[in-house]
């Protein structure tokens, strides 16, 4: 019912295989303001991947993704032993900017691939036809319009709980 209502549009974009939370604007001053706000970095985005293999607990991995200047902080909520895999972490990650790949690059180059990432992948360690095990989990934001602040959290995804039984992430 608004005057500049259109056809609901995307504010952003996730890799074609990861799951959860996506803005979606139903008009063109709201989808101005949220690609405004993706630019300016006010939009807070936490995803939760699992990782393949020993993590430090945490850290912030900066590296040049495609000539620019990446940032992810990372945090390990939880480890258990895998057969297959040696180790498997369920990982808060926190991208700073929003390069192509960020995370999945990101994670690979400290050697803990994305557990079902065909494209980063070690060697011998592609998990086959499970996906891959990265979720949009949380996006925090001003309102465009309103500027009423606002969280978005969804929750684990089940396959992801199926690895990870007992433990329930708290946003």
């Amino acid at each position: 019912n608004q005057p500049d209502a259109i056809k609901p549009q995307p504010a952003h974009r996730l890799d074609y295989a990861t799951t959860g939370l996506l803005l979606i604007g139903k008009t063109g001053s709201s989808i101005r303001g949220l690609h405004k706000a993706f630019a300016e970095k006010t939009i807070k985005k936490t995803y939760v991947a699992i990782t393949i293999g020993k993590m430090e607990q945490e850290g912030t991995i900066t590296s040049m993704i495609d000539s620019k200047s990446a940032h992810t902080e990372y945090k390990v909520l939880k480890t258990v032993p895998s057969k297959r895999f040696s180790f498997l972490n369920l990982v808060s990650l926190s991208p700073k900017t929003g390069r192509r790949h960020q995370l999945r690059k990101h994670m690979a180059s400290l050697g803990n691939p994305i557990l079902g990432d065909r494209d980063y992948a070690t060697d011998g360690l592609l998990l086959q036809g499970k996906g891959m095990y990265l979720h949009a989990i949380s996006l925090s934001f001003n309102h465009p319009i309103t500027n009423e602040f606002l969280k978005i959290n969804d929750e684990l995804p089940k396959r992801f709980l199926k690895i990870f039984p007992d433990y329930r992430l708290k946003h």
